[in-house]
């Protein structure tokens, strides 16, 4: 059981980040215990935190603003988003790699100090990581027995080709890793994208950087499936209103689609709970596809995606279920 004294939880997310962050701040205070948000790029410049080491054992401390705050006293954390700290432009950019470099070592440091105290985090430090791998996914995926597209992770020209025509020129390209920190779109961003003829005599980017290429599926709905423990809320989106959308649903525009409630059969929604939980996890956020002829078919989990859009605009008690995850006494997660 946890020591009643613990009774903090910390939100890791940095600051531009706000509706997901307060929901669950709300629900975790409905729960008795006392949410503190901590933006990551605010470290070094506006927090301090130490590991400390000597014969007396081991010890973690964050000083911010309201005061001092000993790893002892924290219960769980959200592992919301961990980002670049924020420093002054004008430092010499070697200066400010190695700077950079130095406080993500720290920040790291300081967060496996607090699993090694006691802290239990949502999602598991050493877990978030490798469930990141896109080809570990799939592979898992389809040994669970959920249907995947074909895919080819590669920087190798005459296999895109040969895929290609194995799948009748109907193929998508995507990253492995995602550039931007919210499903809004905000900065860099790569959409997955039609392959056609045209594009097979201009692959010599791959020289440069792999890509992933997959078959493309025949859409009726786009699904996105938030994971929380046992638990899975599902919103989906009409694949058939937007031309623009039929490849990847953020390029319609506002007025074309809308989220709306959606479901997964019980074989596919006990699956996917499986999927989460042998990747290490205890929340992410999967992306399905329905055909017309009514197959689920698995295109990835992230363990940091987003989940706002469907607390907000469909009610789903998505930051309930993660508060009632963080806030829990039991031994593990």
């Amino acid at each position: 059981m946890t020591p009643p004294d613990r009774d903090i939880v910390l939100l890791l997310t940095h600051s531009g980040d706000h509706y997901t962050v307060d929901r669950v701040a709300e629900e975790l205070s409905r729960r008795g215990v006392r949410p503190l948000r901590i933006n990551t790029d605010g470290f070094p410049a506006e927090l301090e935190l130490t590991s400390a080491l000597g014969h007396e054992g081991a010890e973690v401390t964050l000083r911010t603003a309201s005061g001092e705050l000993r790893g002892q006293d924290v219960r769980s954390v959200w592992l919301r988003r961990l980002v670049m700290p924020r420093l002054d432009e004008s430092l010499d950019p070697a200066f400010r790699e190695g700077c950079v470099r130095e406080s993500r070592a720290a920040l790291e440091g300081f967060l496996d100090g607090l699993e090694a105290a006691g802290c239990r985090f949502v999602n598991p430090l050493d877990a978030d990581l490798p469930a990141q791998n896109k080809p570990r996914q799939l592979r898992l995926a389809h040994a669970l027995g959920l249907e995947v597209p074909r895919t080819l992770v590669t920087n190798d020209a005459a296999r895109v080709r040969a895929l290609f025509e194995q799948v009748n020129g109907r193929m998508v390209a995507k990253m492995l890793t995602p550039l931007t920190q919210s499903m809004s779109g905000g900065g860099a961003f790569v959409y997955t994208s039609a392959i056609g003829p045209e594009h097979l005599e201009e692959l010599e980017g791959l020289r440069y950087s792999p890509m992933v290429f997959q078959e493309r599926i025949d859409k009726l709905r786009e699904l996105r499936v938030v994971v929380v423990g046992e638990h899975c809320f599902v919103g989906a989106i009409d694949a058939s209103r937007s031309v623009a959308g039929q490849v990847d649903w953020r390029r319609s525009r506002p007025e074309e689609v809308r989220w709306e409630t959606g479901s997964l059969p019980a074989e596919v929604s006990a699956r996917l709970v499986r999927l989460v939980a042998e990747l290490g996890l205890v929340y992410g956020a999967a992306d399905f596809i329905v055909t017309p002829e009514g197959r689920h078919v698995f295109l990835e989990v992230n363990p940091g995606g987003e989940w706002g859009m469907l607390e907000k605009e469909l009610g789903l008690p998505i930051a309930a279920a993660l508060a009632e995850a963080l806030a829990s006494e039991g031994s593990s997660l």
